[in-house]
């Protein structure tokens, strides 16, 4: 049997009580004999029955439609490589003749679809995959809508775009979607997991009393009411001895979120939830390398700033998940 080209297709019964993954191969598919017991619900040793006869009355030549392929199995603490038989659609459809049940006939037709569309498209169709590819896609579109909407509503100069740009950009390699789209999308939780240095509202409020020198705004950090209290406090909540956020990835990009999206102040929101960001990295030593290099530049924090503040309720998660693989890949 070829080695390339190999494809798993799932077949469902009609009843749903019968599911197999169904090698697709060489422009056919491939069953074990124990696969075609379970299908054709009957006994191996009928299935073996049949194979022989099949064989023996020279209805099929069991070289052309049997191959022998090697599994890696577990017998206690060893793997113990066995070569099992597949047999192919000739001899699957001989035998489901035999056995003359509806779920033959079933199979018989879903075989000849599968195989259609395997060989006009090139592959078999496996809808479990695809929706999970679909669902991977449409959330990395999401993070592109996004950006793009942040460019044109909040970026003032054409420097302020090119950065947002740039950074999008760069984003979407790291997620090599070209190359890699299986094993690479938007992370959904960070990767580091230790404690988290406890800031406090107020030490969070004392680096935003420093910044108000730096702006003319009479209103800048004026709160509107205490929900900056709240933002804080929420990502050092717990659940029965377990933290809700459970990586610093995790609790720096809720911070961001929740003090963007509050508007716990009357202005400087923004400036205000990127400030503390970068605080909260920096405290928890995610901000600089060992050589005193910043991680994160200011390009980076303008865009995923500018991303959280455009983003509608909906799209909290994926906000989220673009701040987090940022953080994961720094």
């Amino acid at each position: 049997m070829n080695e390339t080209n190999n494809q798993i297709a799932i077949y469902i019964a009609e009843n749903g009580q019968t599911q197999l993954d169904v090698r697709v191969q060489d422009d056919t598919v491939w069953l074990t004999q124990h696969q075609m017991s379970l299908l054709f619900q009957t006994d191996r040793t009928a299935i073996a029955k049949h194979i022989k006869n099949i064989i023996q009355d020279g209805e099929l030549q069991e070289n052309s439609t049997c191959a022998k392929i090697a599994q890696v199995q577990k017998e206690g603490n060893r793997d113990i490589t066995r070569h099992i038989n597949y047999y192919n659609l000739d001899m699957i459809l001989s035998v489901g003749y035999r056995v003359k049940s509806k779920t033959a006939t079933q199979f018989r037709i879903w075989a000849t679809r599968t195989l259609k569309e395997y060989l006009i498209n090139g592959y078999a169709l496996n809808q479990k995959t695809l929706a999970a590819q679909k669902s991977k896609m449409q959330m990395i579109q999401k993070a592109l809508d996004l950006m793009t909407r942040s460019i044109e509503n909040q970026a003032e100069t054409i420097d302020e775009a090119q950065n947002v740009s740039r950074v999008l950009n760069d984003f979407v390699r790291g997620l090599n979607l070209l190359d890699d789209f299986d094993h690479k999308t938007l992370d959904i939780g960070g990767k580091t997991k230790q404690s988290a240095v406890v800031i406090s509202a107020e030490e969070f409020l004392s680096v935003v009393e420093q910044m108000k020198g730096s702006f003319a705004s009479d209103v800048f950090a004026k709160p509107k009411d205490d929900s900056f209290y709240s933002s804080v406090g929420q990502i050092y909540q717990t659940f029965d001895g377990t933290d809700l956020y459970p990586t610093l990835e995790d609790k720096a990009a809720t911070l961001l979120y929740s003090i963007v999206k509050n508007h716990s102040f009357v202005d400087g929101n923004k400036r205000i939830g990127a400030s503390c960001f970068l605080y909260f990295l920096d405290k928890n030593k995610m901000l600089y390398n060992e050589s005193g290099e910043n991680l994160l530049d200011s390009s980076t924090l303008f865009a995923l700033t500018l991303l959280t503040a455009e983003s509608k309720p909906s799209e909290k998660d994926t906000v989220k998940q673009v701040i987090i693989s940022i953080l994961n890949r720094r």
